[in-house]
This record gives structure tokens, C-alpha cells and sequence, in this order.
């Protein structure tokens, strides 16, 4: 299965894929802290860092200052998060958030990351789960600029050596689900593996470092496939059996894949590794006390304790997992302790999800003392689960304030139900403050919703802003909808809405997640719908964007007409619908037009210049993000996992005549991006031309669209060409009568040297 991959990649180098063409704009976005965030008496400190649900922690020095920073990778949406260690104004350290670290790190890092220097160069490489699923893929840490990080791939599996006669290297397999634990074990100074075993996650496998480096190397042996004689049961999340002994048979099973986390650490200061675990569907840590030696461990049940540490035991929502760090810049580890769910299966709420126990002992012997259970997301907008934010004067002082919607709020009874929080803005129309006022605006959570995703827009156009909401609920989940509720106040009065009677829009999809954008497309006054949708059914044929024209019409729930079901012709790199869509409009650039911004699962922002003007199928840009601290355009990575959820909205909050861009994010945060505050001589390279080919595979035609026109040629797996079209032209048809079946390569050419290529299978 790799071989065509190596030969697309071949094909790439050999036909001079270009890097991209120097682009005329100056345009560019950068992450900002727009305006401030107040909860009760607090300021947030990093309110638009984007919320966490299941982090994993790891410490690097990423500025070469010689101080340790901190790295997050978030297991649910993939996405990578750093913190530096800066100097608190008020005396001390403090954690600042620094998203400008983020791209440093590997795109495609999945389902668990543990940062550790294996070569011993005092730089932590990666550690990641493989493309192999239980599979241990390693980057190297290299210096860069600066004393940043570089990270350079070294091994894609690590191997282990059975010296049995039907032996010899055999991957290392974690397990799809288990977070093994990349840690010195026996006290040689090299870097040992353990993990629960992948097939039932009953035994742990202890994998030894044999290099015989002096220091560093990954050459492994398994030690035993049951270190310390221990065995998990099912019984209770405590059970563990020892030796010789067997697990009664239970019915206790978890609501998805079993799994289960592991931290070796010295908690006794005997010298050998004692055992932190927890276990999928559980909120307990378990601690168990090494009776044996760095060497050869040996656990009973008399070590057993699920309430650890013992003051306050740690309970969090689910499948706890645990971190030895230093985070209170004294020298000393503490322990953070995370959710560690894979998904949202459980519905957990998360706004509270990371406990921190700071230690507090001067000795060997560690001395667990709870400091929080929200640390770093005490100073972040976080909604728990899947924020939709949205801006609009809702008080009636001329000011915008700010509605998220939420999925997370727990009720009196218990239900995981959305809402909306309301902040209002108590700063001016150029230095915004936004402060809390209710997690719960007009008590919608007694909707039994499962999503809200709000949107402030004068619908009727008498002044007044009305609230429109895309919305499923429990009763019946698959079924999404679009309502309106009318604003029946004046400008200048608070917003009046009678939440008993809202209105739903007529002949729409009905897909959950669907997501409108209204905007006068057409600009004859009326607010159109741009709606992002995952329906493609007999009832509701088309792509990922929808475009429905307001024809003014009354009543209003039937006044929006389709027009055009693939709007723009949206696809990803693979020739794909974009899914879980969200889209926005405004004059991000400033020059007089309006512009389309979009972001689908993979957390990728789409910047479309000018929309009303562009081609059918529309040409965009997704390196405008601006890194000052690397001085280069980047692309906007907030998590590549798909089934992502995302929202994207603008508005210009500071009155500085240049709208603001806000993404809601899976983790119910909210990133703020801002336009660039100066003219950048660095110019951003155009992206690769977007190019459609149907149908895909092909027999004896095929059709290729493209945003501007083109020429073409198609190379087979050496890099011959097999067909040529050398007018230029948006759309091509080719012949492929006489080609051989297989896979070959379209590669389009624009007039101003821009490149785009799709495979294309010829059957």
C-alpha cells in the first residue's frame, strides 16, 4: 500500500511542485487578545486560548531561555498548544500563552504525545502514536533558530527484539486506546516503555532499553508481559489481582473501548518506580506501592489505594491520566491530572477538567497538595464543549456584546444540556470588556438542546437586532433545525426575545450541525443565507456550502429560496467536500469587497478575497495567518481529527474599522484573530490552485475545473506526460481512451505560474 504513495511524492519532486508564487497582498491575520474577559472579580489572563478538554502535558524549552515551558497536545481534537514560562509582573513566574510555538510541532501528531530526550542532548523529542494504530512514532529534536525547537522524524515504529527461535524484531504495540508511558523504569538512565497489553488492557508490558549507547538509543527487549505481577479486573475501577491469582468474571464494561492510563513514579522515595493508573469509564486514580526494585517490581494489594492523593482524592469526569511535572516554578514535580477520553461519547463536561496538586515536600518522598481543578482554564473563555460565539449590541448602549453558545452545562437533575452565556460589554466601542452575566441566557438549557449556535442579524430590517439559532435536542437528535426569534425592543432599548414561540425556517436541511451565515450575497438589501451543511440526500442534494437567496417574501420562514446547492465549489486538497463547514463574511482585507472566511473539521481557515467576484469555483488562501515571532505566513492548525466542530464568526470590536475573526472551537474555547497591525514585507506564497476532477475514478473521459484558467498535463507514476491541454481554459475535458488503468497525475497551470495537481485513477 505504500508504493503509490512513494511514487506521488516521487512525481512531485520530479515535476518541480512549486512552493508557491509570491503573492500582491499584504493581508494578514495574527492571533490577538481582542478585548478582555471578565468572570466575577477576575480577569481572564488568556481568554481567546481556545479551552481544553483532554490535554496531555509535557515540559520543552521552546524560546531558548533555558526555562521550561509548556507543551499541551489535546488528544480530542489533535490540536497542539504552548505556554511560556514568563515573568509575572506582580513578582514570580507565570504560564503565557504563546500560540506562536504552535507550528513548530507536527501537523499530523495523534491520540497521545509525551515529549522525552531519548538521544540525551537536553532537548525532549516527540513520542506519538504511529500511522499503525498502537504504533510509537518518534521525532527527533533538533536545534533551530534561536534555540527553538526543530523536530525532524526519526522512526515511524519502535521495535522490540524476541530472541525466540521464531523471533526477532516486532513492533511495540501500545493499543489504540492505552497512553503508554515513555519513561527510565530501572534507573539506567535510559528511556523504558510500558503499557497495558493492546488486546485487553489486563496486564502491563514492560519494555527494557538495551542500547548499549552511553547514553540515549531505542533499542528495546520485553522485560515481562506482567510488571509487578499485576492484572486488572473488571469488578470495580480499583480490581487488580496479583501473582498467581484470577479475576471473578463481571459485567462491568466500559460505554466505548477500553483503556488505561499509566504513570511509573516514585511516590515512597525508595528508588524504584511505584504505579499511577486509571481505566477508562472511571474518575479514580489509582495508586499502587512497589514492594520489589527498580529492577524487578512487584505490586499487592496492600499498595492499592483509589483514594490518592489521600487529602483530596483525585475525581475527575472520566479516565483520569496523569503527568509528573514541575508547573509551580519551584523545581519540584507536581502532578496534573487530565480526562483522557478519546471522544465525546460520555458527554462529560469539561470546563473544569484539569486537576492540579502542587508538591509541596522538600524531600524524596512527594507530597500531593490540591491546588485546583481548573488550572490554566481558569484564565480561558471555556463553554466546555463546542463554543459558537456571536457579537451584537444586546443591551441597547451602542455596544457589541458577546453570546457563546455551549454544549456542557450539567442541570440541577444532572443533563449535559447547550446554552448561551452571555457577556456583556462594560468597556467603550474601542477597548472592549467583556463580563459575564449568566452561562444560561434566556434559559434555554430548559430546551433540552444538544447544540446551539447562535446568530445576532436584523432579519425583518426594522433597526434591531434578531436572534437566529441553528439547534437539535434530545427528543430527537438527528434532526437539526433553524430558528428565528424577533427582536420586539428598539435600538435603543435591551433585546426582547419571546423564546415560547420561535420560528423555524422552512425547506432547509435538517443535518446536525448545520450551521447559517447571513449575508447580502447579492446585495440588494436583503440578508441572504450561506448555510454550511453535511446533508447530500435525495431531499437535499449538494455540497458543503448552500447558498439561499432572500427574495423578501413574507412570511420570513419561507422567504429563503436555494439558488445554488455547491456554492463556490469548496473542496479539500483530496478533491472532497469539505465537512463540518462554518463560514463568515466580512471585509477582512479593507478593500471594499466582501470576503468569505471558512473552517471545516480539520481546523483549517479558508480565506476567500472578494467572493462576489470570484469564479464558480472559488480560489482561496489558507496561509494568512501571520507568526511575528517566526517572521513567516502560516496555516491556521487547530486540530486535525476529523469530526472536529467548529464555528467561525467576525466582528469589528474595537472600532478600529477592521473586523476581528472568532472561531469557536471542539473544546469550547474561542480563538481571536485580528488583522495584522502593520504593512509585512513578507509576502505569503499563494497556495496550491484548486482544481476539480469528475468523475474520479474515470473510464474513457474526465472533466478538470479550475478557479482561473489553465493548462494541463497528465504524468503517469514515472512523470511522463500521457496527455496535454495547452490552451488555457477554467475547464477542460480530457480524452483517456488508450491510457493504461491506474493512477496518474492532473497537474494545472495558471498563466502567473501558480501550480495545482489531483490524482486521478483511470480504471
Amino acid at each position: 500500500m505504500r508504493q503509490p504513495v512513494f511514487f506521488l511524492l516521487l512525481i512531485g519532486v520530479m515535476i518541480g511542485l512549486p512552493l508557491g508564487v509570491s503573492a500582491q497582498t499584504p493581508f494578514g491575520l495574527e492571533y490577538q487578545s481582542v478585548a478582555k474577559v471578565v468572570h466575577g472579580p477576575d480577569t481572564l489572563r488568556m481568554p481567546w486560548a481556545g479551552g481544553l478538554n483532554t490535554t496531555h502535558f509535557s515540559s520543552i524549552d521552546l524560546n531558548g531561555d533555558n526555562q521550561n515551558d509548556l507543551y499541551l497536545f489535546d488528544r480530542q481534537t489533535r490540536r497542539s498548544l504552548t505556554f511560556l514560562n514568563a515573568a509575572n509582573p506582580a513578582g514570580g513566574r507565570l504560564w503565557q500563552y504563546a500560540p506562536e510555538y504552535q507550528s513548530l510541532f507536527p501537523a499530523e501528531l495523534t491520540n497521545w504525545v509525551q515529549l522525552r530526550d531519548f538521544d540525551c542532548d537536553g532537548r525532549p523529542d516527540i513520542f506519538t502514536m504511529g500511522t499503525i494504530s498502537g504504533s510509537i512514532r518518534v521525532y527527533r529534536n533538533v536545534a533551530g533558530a534561536g534555540g527553538r525547537p526543530t523536530f525532524q522524524r526519526f522512526s515511524d515504529e519502535l521495535e522490540y527484539f524476541d530472541p525466540g527461535p521464531n523471533g526477532g524484531l516486532i513492533n511495540i504495540n501500545t493499543g489504540g486506546y492505552n497512553t503508554p508511558a515513555i519513561e527510565d523504569v530501572n534507573g539506567d538512565g535510559r528511556l523504558d516503555i510500558t503499557t497495558f497489553n493492546y488486546i485487553n488492557s489486563a496486564t502491563i508490558h514492560y519494555f527494557v532499553n538495551t542500547s548499549t549507547a552511553g547514553c540515549g538509543g531505542l533499542a528495546f527487549q520485553k522485560s515481562t508481559n506482567e510488571w509487578g505481577d499485576l492484572r486488572t479486573c473488571y469488578l470495580s475501577c480499583s480490581s487488580f489481582v496479583f501473582g498467581s491469582e484470577t479475576c471473578r468474571s463481571t459485567f462491568l464494561k466500559p460505554n466505548h473501548t477500553s483503556g488505561n492510563n499509566l504513570l511509573p513514579i516514585d511516590l515512597d522515595g525508595d528508588g524504584d518506580k511505584d504505579l499511577l493508573t486509571a481505566r477508562d469509564n472511571c474518575s479514580e486514580l489509582i495508586r499502587i506501592i512497589n514492594t520489589g526494585t527498580a529492577a524487578t517490581a512487584r505490586f499487592t494489594q496492600a499498595g492499592v489505594s483509589s483514594n490518592f492523593p489521600a487529602t483530596t482524592p483525585v475525581r475527575v469526569p472520566n479516565f483520569p491520566a496523569p503527568y509528573s511535572l514541575d508547573v509551580t516554578f519551584d523545581g519540584r514535580p507536581d502532578l496534573v491530572v487530565t480526562p483522557n477520553v478519546f471522544d465525546h461519547l460520555d458527554t462529560i463536561e469539561t470546563r473544569q477538567s484539569v486537576w492540579l496538586y502542587e508538591n509541596t515536600s522538600s524531600t524524596a518522598v512527594p507530597n500531593f497538595a490540591f491546588r485546583q481543578n481548573n488550572f490554566l482554564q481558569k484564565d480561558m473563555l471555556d463553554v466546555s464543549d463546542k463554543a459558537a460565539p456571536a457579537f451584537g449590541d444586546l443591551t441597547g448602549d451602542g455596544l457589541k456584546d458577546m453570546l457563546i453558545g455551549g454544549v456542557g452545562r450539567v442541570t440541577a437533575n444532572g443533563f449535559y444540556r447547550a446554552s448561551l452565556w452571555f457577556y456583556q460589554n462594560v468597556g467603550t466601542a474601542t477597548v472592549p470588556i467583556y463580563k459575564l452575566i449568566t452561562s444560561d441566557y434566556l434559559n434555554l438549557s430548559a430546551k433540552k438542546y444538544l447544540s446551539l449556535r447562535p446568530v445576532l442579524v436584523d432579519l425583518n430590517r426594522d433597526g434591531a437586532l434578531d436572534l437566529a439559532y441553528s439547534a437539535f435536542g434530545v427528543r430527537n437528535s438527528s434532526y437539526n433545525f433553524i430558528a428565528y426569534i424577533f427582536n420586539t425592543a428598539t435600538t435603543s432599548q435591551p433585546a426582547a426575545f419571546n423564546t415560547a414561540s420561535p420560528v423555524l425556517l422552512e425547506n432547509v436541511p435538517a443535518r446536525t450541525y448545520d450551521t447559517p451565515c447571513f449575508t447580502d450575497v447579492d446585495g440588494d438589501g436583503y440578508v441572504d443565507m450561506l448555510l454550511s451543511s453535511n446533508s447530500n440526500s435525495a431531499d437535499f442534494p449538494g455540497q458543503a456550502l448552500r447558498y439561499y437567496r432572500n427574495n423578501g417574501s413574507q412570511p420570513l420562514s419561507r422567504a429563503f429560496t436555494l439558488v445554488n446547492n455547491d456554492f463556490g465549489r469548496l473542496r479539500t486538497p483530496d478533491n472532497e467536500r469539505p465537512n463540518n463547514l462554518a463560514a463568515t463574511v466580512a471585509d477582512f482585507d479593507r478593500d471594499g469587497q466582501p470576503d468569505l472566511a471558512t473552517i471545516d473539521e480539520l481546523g483549517r481557515l479558508h480565506f476567500y478575497s472578494n467572493f462576489r467576484n470570484q469564479a464558480a469555483m472559488f480560489l482561496d488562501r489558507t496561509d494568512v495567518l501571520y507568526n511575528r515571532t517566526l517572521g513567516r505566513y502560516e496555516n491556521l492548525e487547530l486540530g486535525s481529527r476529523i469530526e472536529n466542530l467548529y464555528t467561525i464568526t467576525s466582528a469589528d470590536v474595537n472600532g478600529d474599522g477592521a473586523p476581528e475573526l472568532f472561531i469557536g472551537t471542539e473544546t469550547g474555547g474561542v480563538v481571536a484573530l485580528g488583522r495584522a497591525a502593520v504593512v509585512l514585507s513578507t509576502k505569503p506564497a499563494a497556495q496550491a490552485l484548486a482544481l476539480s476532477v469528475y468523475p474520479n475514478p474515470a473510464t474513457t473521459t474526465a472533466t478538470i475545473e479550475t478557479p482561473r484558467p489553465t493548462r494541463l498535463a497528465v504524468l503517469d507514476v514515472l512523470g511522463r506526460r500521457v496527455r496535454t491541454a495547452a490552451t488555457l481554459s477554467q475547464q477542460h475535458t480530457l480524452d483517456l481512451r488508450g491510457l493504461a488503468p491506474g493512477v496518474y497525475l492532473v497537474r494545472a497551470e495558471a498563466a502567473n505560474g501558480q501550480t495545482g495537481v489531483q490524482r486521478l485513477v483511470v480504471q
